[in-house]
This record gives C-alpha cells, structure tokens and sequence, in this order.
C-alpha cells in the first residue's frame, strides 16, 4: 500500500463532496445519498480538515464551491465514475480477447485425455487464455481447492471442504488392456488365466497393491508398479503384461495405440465417479465459467467414445479411490 493509500483519508468523504457540489446544497445531497443532513455536514468538516482548505461558500440558501473546492471536482468526478462503473457494470468476458490464466488441477487419469483435447480447443476458441495443469488425485484435492491453488479440478474426489461446488462427469469402469500380439485372450479373460499372468499396477501408495488385491484381497503378478497411468500404454505395448484401467484411459490408449486391445475382467469392479470440483467464490467468474463449459463437453464426448468398452457393474457402485 503506497503513502497514498495510508493517508487518514476516508475516500467514501469525496463522494459527499462530489454529490454535494452537483446538488448546489447539503438537504439534496442528503436524500441522494440517503444519509442524514447532519451526516453530510459532519462529512464536510471532515474532507475541509483533511484538505486543510474550504471547499464550500455560502451562497444565499445554498452552497458555491470556492477554487480549491472547484478543482477537487475536477479531479475527483472522472475517477467517481470510472469506480461506479467497474463495480456495477464489470467488463464482460470475451473468450476471444480473454489472456487469463487459470490453474486446473488433474488426476493421472484424466490429464492424457482431457488435456490435450481442452488446449485444442482453446487454441481455437480462447486463443490468449491459458492453463498450468496441477497433478491431483482424491488425497490432495481438498486442499488444492480450499488453499485456491487450483482454480477447478478434474478428478476422483471423496469429503471435500465447506465451499466446494461439484459436478458428476461420469461413472467409470474398469476393463483390461493388452496387446493382443502377446496374449490370445477373447471378449472376456476367464479369472485362473487373469492371476496367471504378468501384470503392470498403479499404485499411489508406491507398492504393488492396486484395486484388486484391495477389493478383493487376491494377488497378482505384478512385474511393474508405476504412480501414474501416463505409461501404462507403453508398458503394455509389445509385452505380454496385462493392466486392469479405467475405461476412459483404455479408450484414450488406444486412440494413440490401436494395435492394443481390451477385454471384459473376470469380475465386477466398483468404479467411480469422475467430478468437476471448484470452489464457490469462482462460481460467477465468466472465465472459469467457460473453462468449466468446455471440460463438460469434452468430457462427454470421451466417454460416449469409450461406453464400447464399458464394463457397468449391476448396481450403482460405491465411490472408490482409484487404482489398478
């Protein structure tokens, strides 16, 4: 804050004084302001002592501004308005012009989809707006969104903090992703042959339990243990490893590695509800309201691409945490 700003100045006293100078007289500028004539005076004295001058003369039963009073009006009134305006009417957002930069927060699962899709279009409809992408995933999201160090989220989320607005995206399954080169398996790998082979796990905790050995307390052959599902495509690529992912994930590997396959798992897993999650103060910023738009979209457009490989269990599953 500069000395300016520090000075014992009340800035609401120049609105007094610009209205009362443009009513001629306290009695008007009181009904404007919906203040009392008392308070408008007692204004005044305060502005005339922090000037150090007289703003006002007597003229017959109304006021005259003196010189100095004359040229605080001058200076004041551009900048009265120009402070109404901003804050009743805010400039309106133009995705076009927009240079925002907003941060989105992104679980492993979802950034190699949605990301490069969301930049796409961008790129085509915001051309000047920007996005620092923010790894997250259902532990650390409530405190991105409560610190505001992301801007929304995109992710698996269980409690969050008092003030976080949510909005389900999708339910997710799971399926198993191969490379059909390696392993002859059908439509659906029966389970004796699923534990019988090598497999390649995600696991945030950084050992080699994923969601099965969670659910359902069997252990696989894991050959490879990785944090993300960045790699889980490569890794299966041209190796007879097996790895049990999202359907939404699949799908995106696919896209870029066709020659992989899928198959029907040989037992239902609870998947999960992917979220859009952003605090309630960025409700009603145009910005983020866009940014929020679009993922929407996307994110429905991912998943009508995926429902192929959808495994739906038969009943509504519980949130879990995901893992493979």
């Amino acid at each position: 804050m500069t000395d300016n700003y520090g000075r014992d100045l009340d800035l609401n006293l120049l609105r007094v004084f610009a209205v009362v100078a443009e009513s001629g007289g306290v009695t008007a500028a009181a009904q404007k302001l919906y203040l009392t004539q008392p308070g408008v005076s007692a204004a005044l004295r305060r502005l005339q002592t922090a000037m150090g001058a007289p703003l006002f003369a007597r003229q017959g039963r109304g006021l005259t501004l003196t010189r100095r009073g004359e040229q605080l009006l001058t200076s004041v009134k551009p900048h009265l308005r120009a402070l109404t305006e901003a804050a009743l009417k805010p400039a309106a957002f133009d995705p076009k012009t927009s240079d925002r930069t907003l941060r989105l927060g992104m679980s492993d699962a979802t950034e190699g989809w949605l990301l490069p899709a969301l930049v796409r279009v961008l790129g085509n409809e915001a051309p000047s707006m920007k996005v620092i992408a923010i790894p997250v995933q259902f532990r650390s999201v409530g405190e991105a969104i409560a610190t505001r160090a992301v801007d929304m989220a995109v992710t698996v989320a269980d409690e969050m903090p008092a003030g976080t607005l949510r909005k389900d995206l999708f339910w997710g399954g799971f399926v198993l992703l191969f490379d059909p080169r390696h392993n002859r398996i059908g439509a659906e790998i029966r389970e004796a042959e699923y534990f019988a082979k090598e497999h390649v796990v995600v696991s945030y905790n950084g050992d080699l339990r994923g969601v099965v050995e969670d659910m359902f307390h069997k252990s696989r052959r894991v050959r490879c243990s990785v944090s993300t599902f960045s790699h889980v495509g490569a890794l299966v690529d041209d190796t007879p490893l097996l790895a049990t992912v999202p359907t939404i994930v699949a799908s995106y590997v696919r896209e870029t590695k066709p020659h992989l396959a899928t198959a029907k798992l040989p037992f239902g897993i609870r998947g999960a509800s992917l979220e859009l999650l952003w605090p309630a103060a960025l409700d009603d910023d145009d910005a983020c309201r866009f940014v929020r738009e679009k993922i929407e979209i996307l994110t429905k457009d991912a998943f009508a691409r995926s429902r192929e490989l959808e495994v739906r269990p038969k009943r509504k599953p519980k949130k879990s945490r995901v893992r493979s």
